[in-house]
């Protein structure tokens, strides 16, 4: 699955989050955000923007380190400091919103085609006894057949290799298909898009055209007048 990712930086607690992402792109996504650091203000929210088809589901694994100044190094961070993640789909809609703890896994499903906001921010009130502190958040995101753990399942379902093997490929390419229909949605909104401007330009030069017509008409008539009152014609 193609996926498309970007930090958009929405955010008012001094916490890191400069990002490196790896992403596996065929039927379905692996991506993974890891952050070396950018000190932030307090309270602070990050965001980014995953492109998810309908009915896929996003697993995303976290944990977080806090940066000790007298052994200058990242360390786990402790239990009180939690992460709470609030996701919404294209139509602004909140999907998820929940408070987890220094280290954990959120899990949803996207009903709606599009751009997916996932955000993040640390417990202010937790984090405020670091102040001037530093936070360092890992970040796993798994989409589609790659949040299934096919291990689990065989055991589970007492699975030989050949029918694990015939139920990935048939979630691959399920997810492709999902893709394929993603693919085909946003291309019928870019029609749409470029139908619209389109008209808007051909609107818009005939509005100019009428103005232009207006104008040349009432600078005759003006000169007519003019001259008229000169006695010139």
């Amino acid at each position: 699955m193609s996926s498309v990712i970007r930090v958009t930086g929405i955010l008012t607690t001094y916490w890191n989050l400069a990002c490196a992402f790896e992403c596996l792109l065929l039927g379905g996504g692996v991506c993974q955000l890891h952050t070396p650091g950018r000190r932030q203000q307090k309270t602070e929210k990050k965001c980014f923007i995953e492109e998810i088809p309908d009915e896929t589901m996003i697993i995303g694994n976290y944990r977080t380190q806090l940066y000790d100044r007298q052994k200058e190094e990242y360390l786990p961070a402790t239990q009180g400091l939690g992460m709470f993640v609030e996701v919404k789909d294209p139509d602004e809609k909140v999907i998820l919103s929940r408070q987890y703890g220094s280290e954990g896994r959120f899990t949803f499903t996207s009903h709606t085609p599009g751009e997916h906001q996932i955000c993040l921010h640390s417990n202010s009130s937790k984090f405020s006894l670091f102040a001037g502190g530093m936070l360092r958040v890992h970040l796993d995101i798994q989409v589609g057949e790659h949040t299934n753990n096919y291990a689990e399942i065989a055991a589970k379902d007492k699975l030989t290799e050949l029918q694990l093997r015939v139920r990935q490929l048939v979630e691959q390419v399920d997810q492709i298909h999902k893709e394929q229909n993603y693919q085909r949605y946003r291309e019928e909104r870019f029609r749409q898009t470029s139908e619209s401007t389109n008209q808007r330009v051909l609107w818009w030069s005939i509005v100019q055209t009428l103005i232009l017509v207006a104008i040349g008409i009432w600078q005759m008539r003006h000169l007519k007048s003019f001259f008229e009152a000169k006695k010139l014609v």
